[in-house]
């Protein structure tokens, strides 16, 4: 099979992975947009899950092949090398309709009655809210998905549990990732979740693309001809030539830039509290199931359905493209103590309010103390005059971008109806706002 992307050409699949794109579970991706309520403000966003998940194993394909150029004629290379793009394909194949927006309304843990075996022992005990990741790992381990793996599990004896580890970062099955005595699960958990992973590579430049903003560029193919197996005792971790840092630096400006101009966009996050007031205001209309065949039918669309019929104000706002106005913004400290005051105001006189804050750092993999995050630091490989061996340093040691953005960026919003406001209302709050400002 070859499919055309607007972003990377021709993408060959093979006949082995049809069965698996084709099945019911992964095309249910085409009716789950990339970015939510961002077509709102950018009416090209309509790209789907499912063209960004092939992108990202298309990008994955290239990244391994470079990695691993010299060996891809050994049968266990190869093992590898499907498990992975398998990650990579299907690292999103369990998002909720809305991408993020509705996640937060996701049933307990347990009710997706996982196999233990696929989970942490944190998991097993703790009982946690579930995210779009433990229904991408519910679909793989346990549902009728599975039946789709036929072919790649005789031909290349890829296991479906090694390629949930990938997605989730973690496993038990060091053996499975082992040739010649080196661990590769690091560096391939690495390419699937973290700086630089295939699907930050693929969706900078996708949504980029469909946005029709410039943020989002950087030397994709420099980045991957770069890349470079970093070994580390009996482990091989994620390294980058020294060549390539200045354009590593791009890419994480190219990501910040996107975060604030396209993803932090004021009315796509004021849609999704919108979208949180609903679902807290109205609890019988629409629900996500914990059934993972029952999933199969949740999507953009049947959302959109829901929301188009309800008599919930909030669910209207939202199908007529209509948010409160924007009164007041933040980005400094100082800056958010004005708001608080504002805040209180409107809380003073019983006005209703929306409070929006999209905060996020420029890496949570520097900062994560999360131990599977943070164990593995991407290197920079410098190569010695005269030796044959690289020296390998921390990545953060070659450029100061993760220590000017260590810290969270976050803009704070207040949004009101403000036609419903009285003239003195108004007046009040444009002078605590002034005074703020001055």
């Amino acid at each position: 099979m070859e499919i055309r992307d607007p972003v990377h050409g021709s993408i060959h699949i093979l006949d082995e992975e049809v069965p698996i794109i084709q099945h019911n579970f992964f095309q249910r991706l085409r009716s789950i947009k990339q970015l939510g309520f961002s077509e709102f403000i950018f009416p090209g966003a309509t790209h789907t899950r499912f063209l960004h998940s092939i992108g990202v194993m298309s990008v994955g394909d290239k990244a391994f092949s470079t990695l691993f150029k010299n060996r891809l004629d050994n049968k266990n290379v190869l093992r590898l090398k499907e498990t992975f793009k398998l990650a990579c394909l299907l690292h999103d194949v369990g998002h909720a309709p809305l991408s993020h927006a509705t996640e937060f309304v996701m049933p307990n843990l347990w009710d997706l009655d996982i196999p233990k075996n696929f989970l942490t022992q944190k998991d097993i005990t703790q009982n946690r809210q579930a995210s779009h990741e433990d229904y991408t790992i519910k679909s793989i381990a346990d549902s009728s998905f599975s039946t789709s793996f036929d072919a790649v599990e005789k031909k290349f004896g890829v296991q479906r549990k090694c390629i949930a580890d990938l997605i989730v970062g973690r496993t038990t099955e060091k053996d499975y990732f082992s040739i010649d005595g080196i661990n590769y699960f690091p560096i391939l958990s690495q390419l699937v979740s973290s700086e630089l992973d295939c699907d930050r590579m693929d969706y900078l430049k996708r949504d980029s693309y469909f946005c029709g903003v410039s943020y989002g560029h950087y030397d994709l193919d420099w980045l991957i001809d770069n890349l470079e197996i970093c070994h580390i005792k009996d482990e091989a971790v994620l390294g980058i030539s020294e060549r390539a840092v200045v354009t590593f630096d791009d890419f994480l400006l190219s990501r910040f830039h996107m975060f604030i101009m396209v993803y932090f966009h004021y009315r796509s996050v004021c849609f999704e509290q919108l979208l949180m007031k609903y679902f807290k205001t109205t609890t019988n209309e629409y629900s996500i199931p914990a059934d993972i065949e029952a999933y199969l039918e949740h999507d953009d669309h049947r959302l959109m359905k829901v929301l188009r019929s309800s008599k919930n104000k909030y669910a209207q706002q939202i199908v007529q493209n209509r948010i409160p106005q924007k009164i007041y913004e933040s980005f400094t400290d100082e800056q958010a103590k004005g708001l608080e005051l504002i805040r209180e105001y409107l809380e003073s006189q019983n006005i209703e309010y929306i409070r929006s804050s999209s905060a996020g750092r420029l890496s949570k993999y520097y900062t994560s103390t999360d131990e599977h995050i943070s164990k593995y630091q991407i290197k920079v490989a410098r190569k010695m005059y005269g030796s044959e061996k690289s020296i390998y340093t921390n990545i953060d040691e070659a450029t100061d971008l993760f220590t000017k953005f260590s810290e969270s960026h976050s803009v704070n919003r207040l949004h009101c109806e403000v036609d419903q406001l009285s003239t003195m209302q108004k007046e009040e709050i444009k002078k605590l706002a002034q005074r703020i400002v001055l």
